[in-house]
């Protein structure tokens, strides 16, 4: 799915589209075009893949309505179809209530659009009800002036996200125009990414695709699981970058970006990650808080100079440490 953006300050109506009209309030308005891959899903769930933000805000602002093809006003549960175009206006965003906290961030790079950084494995990345100190965003606050607001008062600047007990390397807005061009970038999987995971097992092939549905568990909604239907599509690259016998280091690219998305693959290959406590509660002989699972490499087009930016985060501590133990026989 393609989008381009209309600015505040000019005209609500767009050109070539099935009609003329104007949205009540001022805001963003992004144009979206419904290509194949998106055709038949609902328009909350493709809205937010594609505008780069959650589905209950996409349904936040379908509910509004602030989302329209030409004069009608759609609401979540529309099935966009092929060549749909589709206008959607973004809400101002919110003043942040966030409190920043002085918190040690790693920050790999830095200019007026965006933030590369390492995070740190038992950070959670947003604030959510119940937890709203001590996460990234509430570090971002205090390190960085701005942030993007697409995302809401709870996720300023965060385009993507790592679960907590994953470290490694991300990318975060500092503006909303930076926000949108990364996001497309996800979106249209023309951003790279590359984790490295140790798990458990001697993985038989040196390299495969897996691919798969994945979906809510059924049992438990906190997990994720593959399914054989009513699920969405699921593709990681995998290549074996080292075998120390019962545990083996794999390189992971992301095809697409589900939730627990490698986690939930390599445990449906037979080849859980090591210290997964949702995904592999067993005993390990390592030590080491939650799973063996590192973001690496990160590759994207910067959304202001159009120039392909390359970065790597360097391996956290805790998985250095069992590497050294691997290498040395000592499991």
């Amino acid at each position: 799915m393609g989008f381009t953006k209309s600015g505040n300050e000019q005209e609500k109506s767009i050109a070539g589209f099935e009609s003329q009209f104007e949205f009540d309030e001022a805001g963003e308005v992004v144009e979206c075009q419904i290509d194949t891959e998106q055709a038949g899903k609902r328009a909350d769930i493709a809205l937010a893949d594609v505008v780069g933000v959650t589905r209950s805000n996409m349904q936040n602002i379908l509910e509004a309505g602030r989302v329209r093809k030409g004069d009608k006003v759609l609401k979540s549960n529309y099935k966009v179809k092929v060549g749909d175009k589709i206008l959607v206006q973004m809400p101002e965003p919110e003043p942040l209530e966030l409190v920043p906290e002085n918190i040690p961030v790693d920050i790999i790079y830095e200019d007026d659009d965006v933030v590369v950084l390492n995070k740190a494995r038992g950070m959670v990345v947003h604030p959510a009800p119940g937890n709203y100190t001590g996460t990234l965003v509430n570090a971002l606050l205090y390190h960085c002036k701005n942030l993007s607001g697409i995302n809401g008062v709870i996720r300023p600047g965060i385009v993507h996200r790592l679960d907590k007990d994953t470290s490694g390397i991300m990318i975060v807005a500092k503006n909303d125009n930076a926000h949108t061009s990364l996001s497309k970038q996800i979106q249209d999987k023309t951003a790279k990414r590359t984790y490295l995971a140790i798990v458990r097992g001697n993985v038989k092939t040196d390299s495969g695709v897996i691919e798969t549905l994945i979906s809510r568990d059924k049992n438990d909604r906190k997990k994720m699981a593959v399914v054989k239907e009513n699920g969405r599509d699921a593709v990681t690259e995998y290549e074996v970058l080292e075998r120390f016998g019962k545990y083996t280091l794999v390189q992971c690219k992301l095809k697409t970006g589900r939730t627990h998305q490698i986690r939930v693959h390599l445990e449906h290959l037979g080849y859980p990650i090591v210290g997964d406590p949702k995904y592999s509660p067993m005993k390990t002989p390592f030590s080491i808080k939650g799973q063996a699972l590192h973001s690496h490499t990160l590759e994207f087009t910067h959304p202001r100079t159009g120039e392909i930016m390359k970065f790597e985060a360097a391996i956290a501590e805790d998985m250095q440490k069992i590497l050294v133990r691997l290498k040395n026989g000592q499991f």
